[in-house]
């Protein structure tokens, strides 16, 4: 994939960029912050972290919103995504 993000697992492509964004499962993300993984689900029920869905209906978060939540930098709050 060209332009492709290496660092992450699953890589996708924006309409906005010509790179790809890395997504991170909701155990890697559990892994960063020290939580189980269905407290990172319940996260982006929240809308405290914003999820993309699989085809086969998985989440996927954002690496990048991900290490901003990491790191402090507050995230406006959006609908959560079912």
């Amino acid at each position: 994939m060209v332009g492709a993000v290496t660092h992450g697992r699953y890589p996708v492509s924006t309409a906005h960029s010509s790179e790809a964004e890395a997504l991170l499962t909701p155990s890697e993300v559990a892994t960063l912050f020290r939580v189980d993984p269905k407290t990172v689900t319940r996260w982006a029920k929240s809308g405290k972290l914003s999820s993309i869905r699989t085809l086969g209906g998985h989440r996927r978060y954002r690496e990048s919103e991900v290490r901003d939540l990491l790191n402090g930098v507050p995230q406006p709050r959006t609908t959560p995504q079912s």
